[in-house]
């Protein structure tokens, strides 16, 4: 994978990348569900992450015998990566606020992802900084939870224990989100999701064409999608 054709993926959405990796034969088309804009604020957003995962795994204060970092994870953060961050499901508490974004920025990160809470939503906002998140919370990091261990797979679960599959995150998949959700694109898969994407664009172009011009959806999918 080309550092050009990671970036290529910017151009696109969220729903067109999932769409693409579908095709590919993806059970969950790279979606992570719940996981929603919180910063920047405004409404409708042209902002869209995209760069590749640094992996952060949270657990539980009470776990004492986890690993620990030597360094805080913010600190190793490298520059043009998107954290990703995977807490316990069961924590309430925030796992990132003001000061970590501060220094994500100061370290030239894109951005956050977390399947948890972050909290300090002006600082966020008030910083521009891209802040993706299942929900926010007043309480801070301590005592309830910790970071163990950095750039290892990150096997994040769906909140309701639905029948919607598991999706693992490993470190440099390139992370897209948007106002639509986020979505993981594996190394291996971003050539074919970016020439999958392309064509998804052009055939969607040619239907709302048509459906402008007064024809049927039905019509127009089977016209240009073959159903």
């Amino acid at each position: 994978m080309s550092t050009s054709a990671a970036s290529d993926l910017s151009a696109f959405s969220t729903c067109e990348i999932s769409d693409a990796l579908i095709t590919l034969g993806s059970p969950h088309g790279g979606h992570i569900p719940d996981i929603h804009m919180l910063s920047p604020a405004s409404e409708p957003s042209e902002t869209r992450l995209c760069g590749p995962a640094y992996t952060v795994q949270m657990v539980l204060g009470t776990q004492k015998d986890a690993p620990k970092l030597s360094e805080h994870f913010v600190d190793t953060a490298p520059r043009g990566s998107v954290v990703v961050i995977n807490a316990p499901p069961q924590a309430k508490n925030a796992v990132w606020g003001g000061l970590m974004t501060a220094g994500a920025q100061a370290r030239g990160a894109l951005g956050v992802i977390i399947s948890g809470r972050c909290r300090d939503l002006a600082e966020h906002r008030s910083a521009n900084f891209p802040v993706f998140a299942r929900g926010h919370s007043t309480l801070g990091q301590s005592p309830f939870t910790r970071p163990s261990s950095i750039n290892v797979p990150l096997a994040i679960e769906p909140v309701d224990a639905s029948h919607f599959p598991a999706l693992t995150v490993h470190p440099g998949d390139i992370m897209v989100a948007d106002e639509d959700g986020v979505v993981c694109v594996p190394k291996d898969d971003v050539q074919n999701v970016l020439e999958l994407a392309t064509k998804g664009r052009e055939v969607d172009a040619k239907c709302l064409a048509d459906i402008r011009a007064g024809a049927g959806v039905q019509a127009s999918f089977k016209m240009h999608r073959g159903k």
